[in-house]
């Protein structure tokens, strides 16, 4: 018990007094305002070079690990996907729901809240701009069958093709950035 509240007094969640006891000083508030901040201050580079290193690896523990019902569930978001032609906030919002389902199939809790915190930063202005500008209906076409193909392969539990699904379509987001450049 000494060691667990080591553990959590030295991460600030709690404040200990010898003679007085233990006493709560996390805000869980002040925790997703720490996560804000971080989102805010991440630039697009940098967004690229930890998506670059999350999910292609991330995509690998998925299929391997991935549940027949979240496939499923997988399968659903991306019929939804397919139902959009023009509506970028909307396709953008759905794409976001398809990786987090991957990232949750993973069965990884760390990896999950890492994931969470690259949703975060994809939703900042710069983002949503570049996707008011790019992600015309052709491009949702193009998405569309590259998000097919990668279910395709989570569901055949073919890792290196979802990998390199991954790995392209974070290149086509990189040429996008440089576009904005």
């Amino acid at each position: 018990m000494r060691e667990a509240l080591d553990v959590i007094e030295t991460r600030g969640m709690i404040l200990r007094r010898a003679g007085s006891g233990s006493f709560v000083t996390w805000d869980p508030n002040g925790a997703r305002e720490s996560v804000t901040a971080v989102a805010a201050e991440t630039g697009p580079l940098q967004l690229q070079v930890i998506r670059g290193i999350l999910e292609p690896e991330m995509v690998r523990l998925a299929v391997v690990s991935m549940s027949p019902r979240q496939i499923e569930s997988l399968g659903e978001t991306l019929s939804e996907m397919e139902a959009v032609q023009t509506d970028a906030v909307a396709f953008a919002r759905l794409e976001e729901e398809f990786h987090r389902k991957i990232a949750i199939g993973t069965g990884n809790p760390l990896l999950v809240a890492c994931y969470d915190l690259v949703l975060d930063t994809r939703r900042q202005s710069f983002r949503a701009a570049m996707y008011r500008r790019h992600l015309t209906p052709n491009r949702i076409a193009v998405y569309q069958r590259g998000y097919n193909a990668l279910f395709n392969a989570i569901v055949a539990r073919d890792i290196e093709e979802a990998s390199e699904y991954m790995k392209l379509s974070l290149i086509e987001d990189q040429k996008l950035l440089l576009q904005e450049s």
